[in-house]
């Protein structure tokens, strides 16, 4: 479909809304935790919450943000599973991706306030770090592969080729801190320890750029311009006119 069109068909504007609002969601995610924990505690004790910040995202599932913890990532979840691309490929990504959210919002990680565990609990958490693994490394592949896919009816424009360079860095950069991040938490586990506060900015940082990537994709950063479009049409029509 053509980008001209896609400001009047109605259905169109609704799956990049839906994208929108998952890239606000993702890139919300971890200030909305914090910032919603330190009031809460605020609120109901009238004392910063200790530690301020949780040493993962994950940890925010033992915190008052439980809901908004799960809800958020079960809605990234939904969508992921209702996504379509160019082909059966992209679907089938889409669902590994959208399962794996869905169990990260499921089975909750390690209580950073206990100090041990039932083999319920360690299943659980081994299960979600190994769900959110998977999350991170299927959400880089697509943007690192998936975005950067064109419809062959549109053409190549300069905005495009932008957006693509966006999609390539951030999924490069997600990749990094899913290194970071298992290093991280292997270190934690050989050292019999909870994992230092750099997990969190980690993870904060691979949802921000994930969050970036689906703003980008669905039209909130860098869309094509209409005399840009046309322009690139006129070429692309010219060029396929044999001399």
């Amino acid at each position: 479909m053509l980008p001209g069109s896609t400001s009047t068909n109605p259905v169109v504007l609704s799956y990049y809304t839906m994208r929108r609002m998952v890239g606000l969601i993702a890139l919300a995610l971890p200030f909305a935790l914090a910032a919603g924990a330190i009031l809460a505690a605020l609120l109901i004790s009238g004392h910063l919450p200790h530690p301020l910040l949780q040493r993962s995202i994950s940890d925010y599932y033992y915190t008052p943000m439980r809901d908004y913890y799960v809800g958020s990532l079960c809605a990234i979840a939904a969508f992921l599973v209702c996504s379509r691309g160019y082909d059966l490929h992209d679907e089938i990504t889409g669902y590994l991706a959208g399962v794996c959210a869905l169990g990260v919002a499921c089975c909750p990680s390690f209580n950073p306030r206990s100090s041990s565990y039932t083999p319920l609990e360690f299943a659980c958490g081994l299960i979600h770090t190994a769900f959110a693994a998977l999350m991170y490394l299927i959400l880089a592949y697509i943007c690192i592969f998936l975005f950067r896919k064109s419809s062959p009816e549109k053409p190549f424009t300069r905005r495009k080729r932008d957006r693509n360079r966006i999609y390539g860095v951030s999924g490069l950069i997600m990749v990094a801190c899913m290194v970071a991040m298992v290093g991280l938490t292997l270190r934690s586990v050989v050292e019999r320890r909870h994992p230092s506060h750099w997990l969190f900015w980690c993870e904060a940082l691979a949802n921000c750029v994930f969050g970036v990537a689906w703003l980008t994709k669905g039209e909130g950063f860098m869309r094509d311009k209409r005399h840009n479009h046309n322009h690139a049409l006129a070429h692309h029509h010219h060029a396929a006119i044999p001399s």
